[in-house]
């Protein structure tokens, strides 16, 4: 496609950070979102140093939609080529039961895999929509197709996002706006240690077994971007080849 700017939640580490770095190189301009300043401001540096596109960053944190707003008012100019939203930004709490759960956490994790992609999506889709032409790409997991023990609100948060993937599908259509649900399995992200909250336990979840990288998923994203103007991949389901579902996974 043409290579219009593109947006990307989430940007200051893991997935988010590797497909900014991807698609720099690939030559496509950015807008970067992000909570963390130091974070987004090392890497826009880092990325204008080393390519020759423009790249945009927002400290703003998506489940704040006031603040949202307020940043797209002030720059209009600059979403006059978006072309792709990349909603990436997500997270899990904790992996206690449903009846042990905390209920701050279920908040922090619905109002940001849930919430924060419908903020993002409706109000920057008009840019998408004035153009003609547009790539949404949702960041969901295998989280969002089963179910496991102490996963619960964050299971039914990826659900959400796929009941979200297919009725933007259903109402963008004849829009020539394309939706992608890229779903990966376990991926050696900080994930695992905002959930988990302890460094040693993060790492333990990736002992014995080659998980999946940031770049693995960045460079889905590239190449679902680069398909034919006709062509959309609607799902895609990723895993390591160590492992075969949610609950089965060969550990040397």
């Amino acid at each position: 496609m043409q290579k219009k700017r593109v947006l990307i939640t989430g940007a200051t580490s893991g997935i988010g950070k590797a497909t900014a770095e991807l698609l720099a190189r690939d030559g496509f301009p950015l807008l970067l979102m992000g909570r963390r300043v130091h974070l987004l401001r090392d890497l826009v540096h880092k990325l204008v140093s080393e390519n020759t596109v423009d790249v945009q960053a927002w400290s703003v944190d998506v489940r704040d939609r006031e603040a949202l707003e307020k940043n797209i008012s002030q720059n209009q100019h600059l979403l006059k080529d978006l072309g792709v939203i990349v909603n990436n930004a997500g997270l899990a709490r904790g992996v206690t039961s449903f009846q042990e759960g905390e209920l701050s956490d279920w908040d922090d994790v619905i109002a940001t895999n849930v919430t924060g992609v419908l903020n993002v999506t409706r109000l920057f889709l008009p840019f998408l929509l004035e153009q003609k032409q547009g790539y949404i790409v949702n960041i969901g997991s295998v989280a969002g197709r089963w179910v496991y023990p102490g996963g619960t609100i964050y299971n039914a948060s990826k659900f959400a996002l796929r009941a979200i993937n297919d009725g933007l599908r259903m109402d963008l259509l004849g829009k020539n706006i394309r939706v992608t649900n890229i779903e990966p399995g376990m991926v050696n992200t900080e994930f695992s240690l905002v959930r988990l909250g302890d460094e040693k336990k993060a790492e333990s979840v990736y002992e014995g077994m080659t998980p999946l990288q940031a770049n693995d998923i960045a460079e889905t994203i590239s190449w679902c971007l680069q398909r034919p103007p006709h062509v959309n991949i609607q799902e895609l389901v990723i895993y390591p080849t160590a492992q075969a579902s949610p609950y089965h996974v060969f550990r040397e």
